[in-house]
């Protein structure tokens, strides 16, 4: 299979033992490209570092995850601004809305996405949206900023068909990851119900690994154990997610590629 991780904390302390061991078992598992969502700006030499290690396997995205809007956040995001003016990137990410852990900063949250939004369109980049129990208030404020050419990707979409319509309506794509294996995760009454063509898969490692690895680190590795669950729903071979999917992201991200 040629599979494409469109979003993994590659560069994780998590990996720093095995990374290489770990590279290794992505590449002999079918999994191409890895798409690394930046979180805040201590994140951002790694990042790059793991981009510069494992060059075209490894592609970095920049933006402030929504848990690290705090009260320093233009701060942050004038660092980042600088980097997206330094240098490619594949994508404005990961952005978004958080109100599963701390809502105190949620105003700030808000703003936030839509700076960075502003920067995507401004930039013509895809945006990758963080919407942890604020499903609603992205796809809100999406709406409002969209200008007809923003597109993106629904992280970790775990949202009724109500939601996935609607993003896919906007010109979206949802990422489909470890959650469609759970035995409650929801996403069966969802995913028979939408063409492969809207989606993108992803492992968001080392967090939220499928079944039969829940509960323990995740990694890209194993994102053929979702592309086969994907397939069961949608009554498709895995090789056929395998190659949508690839298809969808490499379109999304516009095979991003330059010399580093």
């Amino acid at each position: 299979m040629n599979l494409i991780d469109t979003h993994a904390h590659i560069y994780s302390t998590k990996f720093d033992t095995d990374l290489d061991a770990v590279i290794e078992e992505i590449r002999n598992n079918g999994v191409e490209k890895i798409y690394m969502p930046n979180v805040d700006v201590s994140t951002i030499d790694r990042m790059l570092e793991c981009e510069k290690r494992y060059p075209g396997i490894c592609i970095p995205m920049m933006g402030l995850h929504p848990c690290d809007v705090k009260e320093d956040f233009l701060s942050q995001l004038e660092e980042m601004k600088r980097w997206l003016d330094k240098r490619p990137f594949a994508a404005v990410g990961e952005i978004g809305l958080d109100l599963y852990w701390d809502k105190t900063y949620f105003e700030q949250q808000k703003e936030a996405l839509r700076i960075q939004i502003a920067w995507a369109k401004e930039k013509e980049l895809p945006i990758v949206l963080h919407c942890r129990e604020s499903m609603d208030e992205t796809i809100e404020i999406v709406r409002e900023e969209h200008d007809g050419k923003l597109k993106g990707i629904f992280h970790c979409f775990t949202g009724n068909l109500v939601q996935a319509n609607q993003i896919i309506e906007m010109g979206f794509l949802l990422g489909i990851g470890g959650v469609s294996t759970y035995k409650n995760g929801g996403l069966d009454q969802v995913l028979p119900h939408i063409a492969i063509e809207n989606l993108v898969l992803e492992t968001d490692a080392p967090y939220l690994a499928p079944v039969p690895f829940r509960g323990k680190r995740n990694t890209p590795a194993y994102l053929p154990y979702i592309a086969e669950r994907v397939g069961d729903l949608l009554e498709l071979s895995k090789e056929e997610v395998a190659l949508k999917t690839k298809q969808n992201a490499l379109r999304l991200f516009k095979e991003f590629s330059y010399e580093l």
